[in-house]
């Protein structure tokens, strides 16, 4: 079984290269739905989380989203405290459902997947990349947003050199539509999967880089 990890920032077509690795017979882990089930079902996570705190839970059961927004907001030491809690919980999860998987393989859909170390977790490490200007417009068309807000929200995320340089590969979405789009991650998939088996480089393979030696990347 392969483990692909996929990341990247807002925009860029993550949902759509997940759709077609389902299609190939992956299980999709959402990292962040299964975080927020956590909140629900961990009584382990859930007192750790009082304990560091206080009480962040509202009646209903659920976490309390803006107060712990409130106090982690622009805190370096607390994010860092909250991520410690975090990613544990839900790297140890991924973990439990990489055992049981039963597919042709998983991928783990985390934007934190480096940061949290979930990428150990992974054979290969997949960043899904688009220009800035067309990630724009699909925030502001999906999100419904100002460009004014679809830009301050593409300015709080990590650049692309940052996923160039922390992932194994990159697959950049420059396609004019979904479609497209589709097209190019199948065939990005199907070559990545295909050297994988065999142990060897892929060739020929669009849209796919890796890091070469000295820090450079080589087009695949």
């Amino acid at each position: 079984m392969t483990v692909i990890g996929i990341t990247g920032p807002t925009g860029a077509g993550k949902t759509t290269a997940l759709d077609v690795l389902a299609e190939m017979d992956f299980e999709i882990v959402d990292c962040d739905a299964l975080y927020y089930r956590l909140l629900r079902t961990d009584e382990h996570l859930r007192q750790a989380l009082r304990e560091a705190f206080g009480e962040v839970f509202l009646p209903d059961g659920t976490l309390d989203r803006r107060r712990v927004a409130k106090r982690v907001f622009g805190n370096q030491k607390e994010l860092a405290k909250l991520n410690n809690l975090v990613f544990p919980a839900v790297s140890a999860a991924v973990e439990q459902k990489i055992q049981k998987c039963s597919q042709k393989g998983l991928a783990i859909d985390a934007i934190n997947l480096v940061e949290s170390g979930m990428g150990r977790l992974c054979d290969v490490t997949v960043a899904v990349t688009a220009p800035s200007a067309i990630r724009l417009k699909r925030i502001m068309t999906r999100d419904a947003l100002t460009g004014e807000q679809a830009r301050a929200r593409i300015e709080a995320q990590k650049p692309a050199d940052w996923y160039r340089e922390n992932c194994a590969f990159l697959l950049e979405n420059q396609e004019a539509d979904r479609g497209a789009f589709e097209v190019m991650a199948r065939t990005f998939f199907k070559n990545l999967m295909e050297t994988m088996n065999e142990g060897e480089k892929c060739n020929g393979s669009e849209g796919m880089e890796r890091e070469a030696p000295h820090g450079e990347k080589e087009r695949l």
